[in-house]
């Protein structure tokens, strides 16, 4: 028989990894459209993505859901892409 203090533990627990799996999933599904979005070479599509991926990464990581360091290399990735988009092409002889 599990005490009262162990099943409000696990009703917490379990309401805080619900709140956590939603956060990560969305911020996941914006990197996706971020990445979708420079795939199409869209870039206005791309900046506006960008700036809510970003948003999202910075949100979930002060609230602990991913590390810090974690969220900052995610950040410079998709910075170091939507950089890469935006450079002119260069021709190659």
């Amino acid at each position: 028989m599990i005490n009262r203090s162990a099943e409000k533990r696990e009703r917490q627990n379990r309401v805080r990894r619900m709140r956590n799996r939603a956060a990560k999933s969305t911020m996941r599904t914006a990197i996706r459209k971020f990445d979708a979005a420079v795939v199409a070479n869209d870039k206005d599509t791309a900046a506006s993505a960008l700036a809510l991926s970003l948003k999202l990464l910075d949100s979930t990581a002060s609230k602990g859901i991913i590390h810090k360091n974690t969220a900052s290399r995610k950040k410079s990735r998709l910075a170091a892409r939507f950089n890469k988009l935006n450079e002119p092409a260069t021709v190659q002889a």
